[in-house]
């Protein structure tokens, strides 16, 4: 059963209060406002934010104002629906990960829909790759890591350097993936009534701006019906409330019969990438990312 207990239930209902704020029927507008978000609760004095801009493409590195480990790196994939979100938005999720693994966070701006629909992400995605490779980072020094259409996206990085038969990088962090655009499960029913965050009208009209007229089995676009042998070790973080937890449980368990070192965690009474929210829950699921990312790294 999901939990609702009084105190998440008010939590949730103030997350859907604040996503009613962000969220605007015109795609510009609600782009602004996750920006704006982003500043608001991504400030942080512990990180340094640099922009670059490369082949085209912007995005920012973070990193901590101290001594800290420069040979691994994070590269960040932002959610979004692959409609809205950046790098700006994402800094609610980058400057934990960077003050939690002590590690520098690559995050770029890939192009979104519905102006530029599947594969313009996937290219993307795949120009900063090399970027980073001419950079002198080797596949191994790298982990990816993702929220939301972030997580596909990093799940279709990897999934595509594997058909070109390239080096894989070191691990995978995916929080609350999405990773059926066929919203084949059950939880899509079973949760709708109590995420405060996702619901069908929205999934959908994501579905619509990326991936009109493709099949929506393309394991470049739902990377759950891809095949798995030789995949990096993977972390997965998805909220009990979400109704794209089958995303995650259905991904790990394609994953475990690959032979993938996958290890999931559902996080009772929590939202679609609660990450987010600046409160204990999100910081403790952050050091659990540290501390997968720093196992795989030893």
């Amino acid at each position: 059963m999901a939990i609702t207990s009084k105190t998440n239930q008010n939590l949730m209902n103030l997350i859907k209060r604040m996503h009613g704020v962000v969220e605007n029927t015109d795609i510009e507008k609600h782009r602004q406002s996750q920006d704006h978000f982003g500043i608001l609760l991504g400030g942080n004095k512990e990180v340094t934010i640099k922009e670059f801009e490369i082949e085209g493409i912007h995005g920012e590195w973070t990193s901590v104002n101290r001594a800290h480990m420069k040979k691994y790196i994070i590269l960040y994939c932002h959610g979004g629906g692959y409609s809205t979100g950046s790098s700006v938005y994402a800094r609610t999720l980058t400057t934990k990960l960077a003050t939690s693994t002590s590690m520098d966070v690559l995050c770029f701006d890939y192009r979104l829909a519905p102006e530029h629909p599947y594969p313009a992400a996937t290219q993307d995605a795949m120009k900063i790759w090399n970027y980073l490779m001419l950079l002198g980072y080797g596949a191994r020094d790298i982990i990816i890591a993702g929220d939301s259409a972030g997580g596909n996206l990093a799940l279709s990085l990897v999934m595509k350097l594997k058909q070109e038969n390239r080096l894989l990088p070191r691990g995978l962090v995916l929080m609350s993936p999405w990773t059926d655009l066929t919203s084949s499960g059950k939880s899509h029913v079973t949760r709708a009534d109590i995420d405060p965050v996702l619901d069908a009208v929205y999934i959908n009209e994501m579905i619509e701006n990326y991936a009109k007229g493709e099949n929506l089995k393309d394991p470049l676009i739902s990377p759950l019906f891809g095949s798995y042998e030789g995949f990096p070790p993977t972390y997965i973080q998805v909220g009990d409330n979400e109704i794209l937890l089958n995303d995650s449980t259905m991904l790990h368990k394609k994953m475990v019969k690959a032979n993938v070192s996958v290890k999931m965690d559902v996080f009772k009474g929590m939202w679609h990438v609660f990450q987010m929210s600046p409160f204990k829950t999100a910081y403790d699921a952050m050091d659990k990312n540290a501390e997968f990312i720093y196992d795989i790294c030893r």
